[in-house]
């Protein structure tokens, strides 16, 4: 359901009748910290004077011209530019699509998105932070682990990022599980066939703790990203199985959701980081936020449904997107 609704909601007709809908953007700002630099530099300087620390993704993805790549570089070099002149940069890293960075550009893409992503390492070295290579889907996989191993001759602190629902992450686990390694365990948001994921959700999350076991169990730095209860309480067991104190792993939660149990984690001593996109280009994530639970996709579409006939849904309010 999930895929359907994914694929449903990228085509064109519905992205651009979404796009135009009011709730859209009532919705948008739950997920969203603002359009602009300046919006997402106040979030982060609230997110950590509340005790908890930031990763900042420029919204973007999918660029297919060489200049749109170079603006997406330029921007992230300002925002790190930004983050080590405000002071935030000690509390604050960046997420990067390679895909933003000219991935999918023909012949060279894979080139030029290294050359970029270079360019931004480089920038958050010098304002004295890290970055962390966002995962997309599943054609894109090796291609970001390559251009990951490229950065990290260099810049070994480079974090990657590993989707459970791809059956071949176990594996991928058991390689990034180094000393020095930053890896973000994710279940994965992506319509994905079959026969390189896992089709049902039990299955996703069997994988989970599967790949959650390997990565405490390793001597890397595991980045747990997850909203699911049951799996941040198996996090908080292994990291006591294995010893791991605070310093040594993180918890990551997107921004807009469960805020109240990450205070209450960060008050408790587990180190928690947020995730917090921003810009105009915010489809592509939003969409995906809703797919992670297909009621609040089913919302969106029935509404968008009863506006094309003329209903009023001012007072329609979406399902929970707290898990």
């Amino acid at each position: 359901m999930p895929n359907l609704l994914l694929a449903a909601a990228n085509t064109r007709p519905v992205r651009a009748s979404v796009s135009a809908l009011p709730i859209s953007r009532r919705l948008v700002d739950r997920f969203i910290a603002g359009e602009d630099q300046d919006a997402a530099l106040a979030v982060t300087r609230g997110l950590l004077a509340d005790g908890l620390t930031v990763t900042l993704d420029v919204l973007g993805e999918g660029i297919t011209d060489r200049a749109g790549a170079t603006a997406s570089t330029t921007a992230y070099r300002n925002l790190l530019a930004a983050l080590a002149d405000s002071g935030l940069a000690s509390g604050a890293e960046v997420s990067v699509k390679l895909s933003a960075l000219g991935q999918a550009l023909p012949g060279e893409g894979q080139a030029i998105a290294l050359e970029n992503a270079g360019q931004i390492a480089a920038a958050a070295a010098a304002a004295g932070t890290t970055m962390t290579l966002d995962m997309e889907d599943h054609t894109t996989v090796d291609s970001t682990l390559a251009v990951l191993h490229e950065l990290r001759t260099q810049y070994p602190w480079v974090g990657a990022v590993l989707q459970s629902a791809l059956r071949r992450t176990e594996a991928d686990c058991r390689d990034l599980a180094t000393a020095g390694s930053r890896v973000r365990l994710v279940k994965g948001a992506y319509a994905e066939p079959n026969s390189v994921a896992y089709p049902r959700k039990t299955d996703v999350d069997a994988s989970y703790r599967r790949c959650l076991e390997i990565l405490m169990g390793g001597e890397g730095y595991p980045m747990i990203a997850t909203h699911d209860l049951a799996m941040i309480s198996a996090a908080r067991e292994l990291a006591a199985r294995y010893q791991r104190d605070t310093q040594s792993w993180e918890l990551q939660m997107l921004h807009g959701i469960r805020t109240g149990e990450r205070h209450a984690l960060a008050a408790d001593g587990v180190a928690v980081r947020v995730y917090l996109p921003f810009g105009t280009d915010w489809y592509g994530y939003y969409v995906r936020r809703l797919a992670e639970r297909p009621a609040n996709l089913l919302f969106l579409l029935r509404h968008l449904r009863a506006d094309k006939s003329g209903k009023n849904g001012k007072n329609a309010r979406p399902a929970s997107t707290s898990n």
